[in-house]
């Protein structure tokens, strides 16, 4: 955009609101004319009609500033209108063009991962899942990329309630291996499903969160195991993580957020 269309005194509102979204205790109007830098009656000026609309509050005891419940307002109202399928497409085509092979979408919804979304790639893959299906938990990339991010104890209510089994021979039906699985898919920030749900195809699967930064979803991508190899996926695993990373913070996921275990 170009700088002749901005208005300066918003402009400079808007930064004022950035800087204070930065220390939780808020800052006096003379560090904030400092960092600016502007003069302290345009900071002061600035600060009461802020202040008059609930952008901004003042601590009547340090007479420092800080961010409103106004603007929690409008972040609530913005986090529940987002559309997660929305906000991921353009991204779910990137890696359909660049890698040529199935792309999926699934929401964690109760225990489950649902398929919302579905990009075939260019190569012939015949595979069972489809928009709507769901997909195991305990054996699919998207399944235990979101169950590794979970609370421990709800992930353990899930395998209890679904129980783990054998899609194929390279199924994990063990809970104590399945759980130490979890925690190295946790660690290295993806999940592989190599034959474990179906024969002959292969995945890597990222993991999505929410401006909480509880999982609510996953990406992954599939293809057979002559196209997706071990040396393949080794070379996807970085795209996939950013990727993931990338919808995370189009959902309000700071980066910096993950509960612990």
């Amino acid at each position: 955009m170009a700088k002749d269309n901005i208005i300066q005194s918003v402009d400079r509102a808007l930064k004022i609101l950035e800087v204070l979204s930065t220390r939780k205790e808020g800052y006096g109007v003379t560090e904030l004319s400092h960092i600016l830098p502007l003069n302290k009656t345009s900071v002061y000026r600035m600060l009461s009609t802020l202040v008059l609309h609930g952008f901004v509050e003042q601590d009547l005891e340090t007479e420092r500033y800080k961010l409103g419940y106004k603007v929690l307002e409008l972040s609530s109202i913005l986090l529940d209108s987002i559309d997660l399928r929305m906000e991921a497409k353009a991204y779910l085509k990137e890696v359909e063009r660049l890698t040529n092979e199935v792309v999926h979408l699934v929401v964690y919804d109760r225990g489950e991962a649902v398929y919302i979304e579905k990009l075939e790639g260019n190569e012939t893959l015949r595979m069972h899942s489809k928009v709507g299906s769901r997909a195991p938990m305990h054996c699919s990339g998207v399944g235990k990329v979101i169950l590794a991010h979970l609370p421990e104890q709800e992930a353990v209510q899930i395998i209890e309630r679904y129980g783990m089994a054998a899609h194929t021979a390279h199924t994990i039906t063990d809970r104590e291996l399945l759980f130490d699985h979890l925690r190295m898919i946790r660690k290295k920030g993806y999940a592989l499903d190599l034959e474990e749900n179906e024969l002959g195809i292969n995945c890597i699967a990222g993991p999505i969160f929410d401006h909480s930064g509880r999982v609510v979803a996953a990406v992954s991508i599939s293809g057979p195991t002559m196209r997706m190899t071990k040396e393949r996926i080794d070379q996807l695993k970085d795209g996939i993580i950013a990727v993931s990373k990338k919808i995370s913070k189009r959902l309000g996921w700071r980066g910096d957020h993950i509960p612990q275990q």
